[in-house]
């Protein structure tokens, strides 16, 4: 079972460490993602070149690795025996989902390959949350749509939705799931701490769709 639990984390971390902002942004002739904008890797940042369609297979692509990572752990993996953490009981396969979307996460965010420097997180964890507990995915993607068009700030968006994740769970899900959504939640508002020192000065940029010039 520790070795199961242990190769999930691998996998899902591996997984989730493969920059595919940065790669896409080469691919298409807009050099290194990381030298413009907030020169970060995520799709939010891809958006600044101008390139809505190379921004949204980027959400796409930076969604499925952690989502599909823990569903990969959830279908293949035996459900029995029925593990107890933090209070919480749920089955091994349930578990391993969790740890290997969670991992796929912290692969996003600290990717070995950029000297730990990676996203914020926002597309990955929905991802994973999308394939473990649609139902609280779509009402934080409800939430991250409304905050996002009233405001224009992404990453007011990301720390709304983020805030309001594990309410969501704690009510819909058994409790195992708030727990890792917790956790997920309060990485990305760490993740967006430069953000929200820019909100609180009213210096953060705001999203917008023309493209940047040289």
């Amino acid at each position: 079972m520790l070795l199961l639990l242990f190769l999930c984390a691998i996998g899902g971390y591996f997984a989730g460490s493969i920059p595919f902002g940065l790669v896409l942004c080469h691919l298409a002739g807009y050099g290194d993602i990381r030298k413009i904008g907030s020169h970060n890797i995520g799709a939010t940042n891809v958006l600044r070149t101008g390139n809505k369609w190379l921004a949204l297979l980027t959400v796409i692509l930076d969604a499925l690795k952690a989502g599909l990572a823990a569903f990969a752990a959830y279908k293949f993996l035996p459900q029995m025996p029925v593990m107890h953490l933090w209070g919480a009981n749920a089955p091994f396969n349930v578990v391993c989902s969790l740890i290997a979307g969670t991992f796929g996460v912290l692969g996003h965010n600290f990717p070995l390959w950029l000297k730990f420097k990676g996203g914020k997180g926002v597309a990955s964890a929905f991802g994973f949350i999308l394939l473990t507990q649609p139902y609280v995915a779509l009402i934080a993607l409800g939430i991250w749509l409304f905050m996002a068009f009233m405001f224009r700030y992404s990453s007011l968006a990301a720390l709304t939705a983020a805030a309001a994740m594990p309410i969501i769970a704690y009510f819909m899900c058994p409790p195992i799931y708030a727990v890792f959504y917790s956790a997920l939640a309060l990485l990305v508002i760490i993740r967006h701490h430069a953000n929200i020192a820019r909100l609180l000065k009213g210096e953060e940029s705001k999203i917008t769709f023309k493209k940047k010039t040289a």
